[in-house]
């Protein structure tokens, strides 16, 4: 139960924070969310990865149902990919991965104290 709640609260200061900040903001998210809450290494990159994952994947649809897929349409062709799925896919776990990766970082800087 603990770890689902951890996932929410990156997933929605994520959202806060990309509103004022970079892309890379849910690394950030994730990394002071895992340090303040004690998690596991392996549970902190997981929940980083499942909150900032979640947040892209909800602000990819938010904007691109309205407008009939036109930017990830162009994107996918850009980048040669076979269809507009594969861009969104690419383009979540980029952000998964990077809150994973402060998720993880969090966790350990947790761990040593």
């Amino acid at each position: 139960m603990r770890i689902l709640t951890i996932i929410l609260i990156i997933a929605l200061l994520s959202a806060i924070a990309q509103m004022l900040l970079p892309w890379w903001s849910v690394a950030i998210v994730a990394f002071g969310t895992t340090a303040i809450v004690p998690t596991e290494p392996a549970k902190g990159f997981l929940a980083g990865m499942a909150g900032a994952g979640l947040w892209w994947l909800l602000a990819i649809l938010w904007r691109d149902v309205p407008n009939h897929q036109i930017l990830s349409v162009r994107m996918a062709e850009l980048f040669h990919l076979p269809g507009t799925i594969w861009f969104i896919v690419v383009t979540v776990l980029v952000g998964a991965l990077t809150g994973g990766m402060g998720g993880a970082a969090g966790a350990l800087v947790n761990r040593q104290r």
